[in-house]
């Protein structure tokens, strides 16, 4: 019998249900045991604004043990991984996407239009904090940390202090708390961040066992529609400041498959809102992406980086799923 494989994850309610999936589809694609060792990050020790902790902390200390040997692979948030890849690791395989869109949890069964002006949102994001700005409803929005649950008990708890909370929609449907979102938030509200929705399994480059055991769960689509997203925040290399959103679906067109890749970049305050499409075969997926970022910065997205803080290619940080 083989050793059960060691997959490093958070030790976060939603990290630990990522990781099981994966675990559970691993182990039933090719009969391999799976046991989950938890590994704490230094964004699991801070209380700060995700914003501020700086890069990659929520990976940093996953990334580690996967080169010191202690795990063998690791599962991630993708949208928690910054664009510069990491010396001797490999992303294997990118699991079937969950829907990417944000999801609002709000009092009373509301929805985003329901809210009355001065309602208070809470989210953790910096971009969408700067979209609902932007959309002029006069609410307030609050920034906010924490896992899942502790979210929702601001808003549903005995003690609740808000009115509204946005969260990713993937990271509740991994917890099976769907049924608490009143209304899913359509793309042209609320543009996903890159990758949002997406897992990234990860383990050493030189594995080249486990490279191809692991590659039964990549899913080809996914991986395209996350890579245009990414070489889109790459080629804008955008600071953990500036608000960038990314959304790629794939559609059959006429000639087979097409990615249809949505990108924006909006100022905090929500007073520029930048947005474009662009559309090619998955083959060009990278391409797609970084042409976009380059119309983006012909139309000045350059200008609201560097306002929000230029720090280079590779540097992103925009929060975990939670």
């Amino acid at each position: 019998m083989s050793t059960p494989l060691r997959l490093g994850t958070r030790g976060s309610a939603l990290a630990m249900a990522q990781s099981g999936h994966v675990a559970e589809a691993l182990t039933a694609a090719t009969g391999r045991e799976v046991e989950l060792v938890e590994v704490v990050t230094a964004g699991d020790r801070s209380s700060a604004p995700v914003h501020r902790l700086g890069v990659g902390v929520f990976v940093s200390a996953l990334r580690d043990a996967l080169t010191a040997g202690t795990i063998d692979l690791a599962v991630h948030s993708y949208k928690d991984l910054p664009t510069a890849a990491a010396a001797g690791l490999h992303i294997a395989a990118v699991p079937p996407r969950q829907d990417p869109r944000d999801a609002l949890v709000a009092t009373g069964g509301r929805t985003l239009a329901e809210l009355p002006p001065g309602a208070v949102v809470g989210t953790g994001a910096l971009r969408r904090i700067a979209q609902l700005h932007a959309l002029g409803l006069q609410l307030e929005v609050t920034p906010m940390r924490g896992n899942v649950d502790s979210r929702l008990r601001r808003v549903l708890g005995p003690e609740a202090d808000l009115d509204a909370v946005v969260l990713a929609r993937a990271g509740l449907a991994r917890l099976g708390r769907t049924d608490v979102i009143t209304e899913t938030l359509d793309p042209m509200l609320m543009l996903p961040a890159p990758a949002q929705g997406a897992l990234a399994v990860e383990c050493r480059a030189d594995d080249h066992d486990l490279v191809e055991l692991l590659a039964v769960l990549d899913h080809a689509p996914s991986r395209a529609a996350v890579t245009a997203e990414r070489a889109l925040l790459a080629t804008l290399e955008a600071g953990c400041s500036a608000p960038v959103a990314a959304y790629a679906e794939l559609a059959e067109g006429d000639a087979g498959d097409e990615i249809y890749l949505r990108g924006a970049v909006i100022s905090p305050d929500g007073t520029r809102d930048l947005r474009l499409s662009r559309t090619g075969t998955p083959a060009d997926a990278a391409e797609i992406g970084k042409a976009l970022a380059a119309e983006l910065l012909e139309l000045g997205a350059d200008s609201i980086l560097g306002h929000e803080g230029h720090t280079g290619p590779g540097t992103q940080q925009f929060g975990s799923t939670e």
